[in-house]
């Protein structure tokens, strides 16, 4: 199993046991802990505020936020204020969002592309503690630093990782980002092309890919009934292929499968609604995309990922014992 592994919290848990999750992770050697800001559930940064003040070595990761609903000046101001809580433990994980969410919140993704080069570049400059006038498409700051008076003043190391589904975005990752988040719910060869992205990418800044962190989102149910952990992990698939089709396409499921899930489901869905859909997600599918099962098939699936590109695996734990995930892969030796 590889050495390096992290953990991903979403909202399936209280907040406070997430502080016990992280705190065990840390403990048993994992090396970051990633919070979700998916769904209109739970923000990603008060999280990750908690993990960083409880916690001594572990990294502490936005998996990821979005680069749309925070002024690039209050969301520089916010990493830099993370950094100061865990100095060299920040990492910045941001993406595109997803439609339908995005539009029926009022966001209008228009040049997803453009938005994020923008995004990245201004955001990078202002943790470099630079002066900073940039007139773009979707960014206009005059003159504007971050204003530290009583700290550090020096640039702050805080890795941007491109949450990239689409091809487009991979390559923008590869040439722009210090790494990206690989998505969750594909195939392990999903990454093939995801990696001839990315080197493309890094080709246009001159660079190689090995320069190109690759942590991925991998959804995992651990449990000692191999089919106790197959249903957790049905659960969540019926709920992600329907409000997700971004991740639906990636994985290569069938829109018709799509379609049938989404005529049952709300919005948002409700348990209810997930245990008459769930049937429709096959078993085949699952073990396909998911690292779901005993201990040692977990293992097995999540060293598949890292066998096709994947530098660290971020567990998403489903459900079930969460400490039984860390013990499963902790490090060894």
């Amino acid at each position: 199993m590889t050495q390096r592994v992290a953990l991903y919290l979403q909202d399936a848990h209280d907040l406070r046991t997430g502080l016990d999750y992280v705190r065990y992770a840390e403990a048993r050697g994992f090396e970051a802990v990633w919070q979700a800001e998916s769904r209109l559930v739970r923000d990603a940064i008060v999280p990750m505020a908690a993990y960083a003040a409880v916690t001594e070595k572990i990294k502490v990761g936005s998996g990821v936020i979005n680069n749309w609903t925070r002024n690039i000046g209050l969301l520089a101001a916010t990493f830099l204020t993370l950094d100061d809580l865990a100095p060299n433990r920040v990492i910045c994980g941001i993406g595109a969002w997803w439609d339908p969410l995005a539009r029926n919140v009022g966001i209008d993704r228009r040049k997803p592309l453009t938005a994020m080069r923008e995004t990245v570049e201004v955001l990078r400059r202002l943790l470099n503690m630079e002066r900073v006038t940039f007139h773009g498409e979707f960014h206009h700051v005059d003159g504007i630093e971050l204003d530290v008076v009583h700290g550090r003043r020096e640039p702050r190391h805080v890795p941007i990782m491109i949450g990239a589904t689409g091809d487009k975005m991979m390559e923008l990752a590869g040439e722009i980002a210090d790494g990206v988040v690989l998505n969750y719910c594909v195939p392990p060869e999903y990454n093939h092309k995801a990696l001839e992205l990315l080197e493309a990418g890094a080709r246009r800044a001159g660079r190689r890919l090995e320069d190109i962190d690759r942590p991925q989102l991998v959804v995992c149910s651990v449990d000692a009934d191999h089919d106790r952990a197959i249903d957790t992990t049905r659960e969540l698939l019926t709920q992600y292929l329907a409000q997700q089709p971004h991740i639906a396409k990636a994985s290569g499921v069938s829109d018709d499968v799509v379609a049938q899930i989404q005529s049952i489901l709300g919005w948002p869905a409700t348990k209810e609604q997930i245990q008459r859909a769930k049937h429709l997600v096959p078993e085949e599918l699952i073990l396909r995309i998911t690292a779901s099962g005993t201990p040692d098939e977990a293992r097995a699936k999540v060293q598949e990922y890292c066998n096709n590109g994947c530098t660290c695996p971020i567990l998403y734990p489903v459900g079930g014992d969460v400490r039984l995930l860390i013990d499963t892969f902790a490090p060894r030796g």
